[in-house]
């Protein structure tokens, strides 16, 4: 627990030293999370291998409980992205953030913050320990979202998840201040039994699914999410998918690890949050032209393939089938750091996309694989991992889920519930479907092809140290794809947490278990993939044309293609948007064409979010113009304002005599 206290520490003075620097400030914070996250590693790694869980108890008459902070397994286990992303993070804004507008100096402090009650939170056992750091982490992200508020889009988008923030806290006040009511005490502990069946237990799960979902992004509670990940600086919204999202997934994984018998229906809710959450999350991310907010729409898919597996595994833990307890459990689990490590390298790569060009819009890039060739690279492991492809780690994440859906298929019918596991297994293959259409048309439209701006002709590569952390969150992806079974261990005893077994032995064997045949599998993957390298090496001309280099990747037979005439990010994705119109509904501007001579046209479309742009923006602007008919009260004077307080105390009077 000391290693753990010196990494919390670390990170939260990281920024302080900037600002009395005015060179080097930037190497001496990322010097720092370094530091704490070489601590941290250690501490989870050490918990993790069957070491002691650390604990901080203090005891007072306020607190009413004690234990403020516990390191335990599961709590070791979402420490890990938190430690990786933040220092991957820090390295690379030391060639993205400088020289951009804003206060750096101010803003590294910031992130230092971040970091630090990210980690105060995962290891918080106490409600008043939880929501402090809950909050900090809220505010910290919101003055990271404002880093560039002088565009009004940046303004809008801080202010939307500033307001979605706080209304998923308002939900945990009254969840914990009902979970202090039933246990007479704030702190963390297990529920008695039979309580999850009574209201209060669905009050209690309804209340956390709600105020955790809201941070999560659950759909349609995700309205903050698309815009707050766009106008973030890059590597922010890397820690912001890869990490902040997570904190909602540990909330609702908290609070099953304290129930020891959920009623099926739990499960059957949260699978459908997770199927609901993922297919739409991926239908809108077709959809988008702006990469950032495409990358966005995936990480609702990924925590809809998260709440998948919780989902399974609460399933078996209300009806006794510790099979599809483990595999569901252990394969949220270890998607959770999956998805923080291929979403945090998919952010970094659009943060050097956007670097190097000036522009997020797919429509204005192109063919950038031929000048940027690390970040190409980059960019397609990522995409790689995210569709759940071997070798790499999304593959294996959604292996143990699919393994847990389809051992609950061959379960006795009649309990209600036997149909999920089907509902999981479709969902999940649907999901990988259209992720991989999805970032076929977001690769394809970046990388490939010719450029269709000069900008796009004439992009440099990024600097070294974006590109240093990139290749290692790559490495990272290929580790854990390669090598499953290395973590099993670990993952078993986090998975044990959640189960409501703190030892845990039984889910880590089943883990290892169901890893052990995807050593061959992902092995063959990986050779194959470096024999089709070196046979493309080979076929390729050893000395080609001076003209070779700029010839299209589809040029249909033209002579002399030209950017236009090759497919657009809109109309390679048009047919599934179509198919999905009655989800998606698309807004297309027509261009109107008129006369003999008529002007260049364009033709536009868009997809608007459900939630936010045809649910809460119109209802807030009928908010708004109804408040403005209050404004006649407010007049200025000082004696109509006496003459409010003294109506209102007499309707008071009035009221308590009658």
């Amino acid at each position: 627990m000391s290693l753990y206290f010196l990494a919390l520490l670390a990170a939260a003075v990281s920024g302080i030293p900037g600002l009395f620097l005015r060179r080097r400030g930037g190497e001496v914070a990322a010097g720092l999370l370094g530091l704490a996250a070489a601590l941290g590693l250690g501490a989870s790694l050490a918990v993790l291998s069957g070491g002691q869980v650390g604990s901080f108890a203090l005891r007072t008459a306020a607190l009413g409980a004690p234990g403020l902070l516990v390191f335990d397994p599961l709590a070791a286990f979402f420490a890990i992205p938190v430690l990786i992303l933040s220092v991957c993070g820090a390295v690379y804004g030391l060639g993205y953030w400088e020289g951009r507008r804003g206060n750096t100096p101010l803003l590294r402090l910031v992130y230092g913050l971040l970091t630090a009650a990210l980690l105060l939170l995962v290891a918080a056992s106490h409600a008043l320990t939880f929501l402090l750091a809950w909050e900090g982490m809220a505010i910290a992200a919101f003055v990271l979202v404002m880093a560039e508020d002088r565009e009004a889009e940046t303004r809008r988008a801080g202010w939307i998840y500033l307001a979605a923030t706080h209304t998923g806290t308002l939900l945990l006040f009254a969840a914990f201040a009902l979970l202090a009511r039933v246990q007479g005490q704030a702190g963390f502990g297990a529920l008695p039994a039979g309580l999850a069946a009574s209201c209060v237990g669905t009050a209690l799960f309804t209340l956390f699914l709600l105020g955790f979902g809201f941070k999560a992004g659950l759909f349609p509670l995700h309205l903050w999410l698309p815009p707050a990940h766009a106008a973030a600086p890059s590597h922010v919204s890397a820690l912001m998918s890869g990490v902040l999202l997570k904190m909602g997934i540990l909330g609702i994984a908290r609070f099953l690890s304290w129930v020891p018998d959920p009623p099926p229906w739990w499960g059957g809710t949260l699978a459908a949050a997770g199927a609901l959450s993922g297919i739409l999350g991926v239908a809108f991310a077709l959809g988008q032209h702006d990469l950032k907010r495409l990358l966005a729409y995936h990480s609702i898919e990924n925590i809809g393939i998260i709440l998948l597996g919780l989902g399974l595994g609460t399933l078996g833990k209300a009806t006794g089938h510790p099979a599809m307890q483990a595999l569901g459990y252990a394969g949220a689990l270890l998607h959770v750091v999956n998805h923080s490590l291929f979403k945090g390298l998919l952010f970094l790569s659009a943060g050097s996309v956007l670097h190097a060009t000036g522009t997020r819009d797919l429509e204005r890039l192109g063919g950038l694989g031929r000048t940027m060739p690390w970040t190409s690279a980059a960019f397609l492991a990522g995409a790689w991992a995210i569709c759940g492809l071997p070798p790499l780690n999304g593959f294996v994440s959604e292996w143990l889920i699919y393994l847990g859906a389809f051992r609950g298929l061959g379960l006795e019918p009649g309990l209600g519930w036997q149909g999920w596991p089907l509902v999981i297994l479709v969902s999940l293959a649907l999901i990988g479907a259209l992720a991989l259409a999805c970032f076929a048309k977001a690769f394809g439209a970046v990388f490939l092809g010719l450029p269709r701006t000069e900008t796009a002709n004439h992009a440099p590569e990024a600097p070294r140290t974006m590109l240093l952390p990139m290749g290692l969150l790559a490495l990272a992806c290929l580790a854990i794809g390669v090598a499953p079974a290395l973590f099993a261990p670990a993952l078993g005893r986090a998975a044990g947490v959640l189960g409501g077994s703190p030892v845990g032995s039984p889910v880590g064997g089943e883990a290892l278990t169901a890893l052990a045949p995807l050593r061959m599998l992902t092995w063959a993957a990986a050779i194959l993939g470096l024999l089709a390298l070196l046979l493309g090496r080979w076929l390729r001309p050893a000395a080609p044309t001076p003209r070779e280099g700029d010839l299209p990747t589809w040029d249909c037979g033209y002579a002399a293609a030209d950017a236009r005439m090759q497919y657009t990010a809109s109309s390679l994705a048009d047919g599934l948007v179509r198919g999905l119109r009655w989800v998606l509904r698309p807004v297309a501007h027509l261009p109107r064409v008129a006369g003999w001579f008529p002007r260049p046209a364009r033709y536009e479309s868009h997809v608007p979010d459900p939630a936010l742009d045809r649910a809460a923006a119109p209802a807030l602007q009928l908010v708004a113009r109804g408040a403005g008919f209050l404004r006649v009260a407010q007049g200025g004077a000082l004696p109509v304002y006496l003459l409010y307080v003294l109506l209102t105390l007499l309707a008071l009077l009035v009221w308590m005599v009658a």
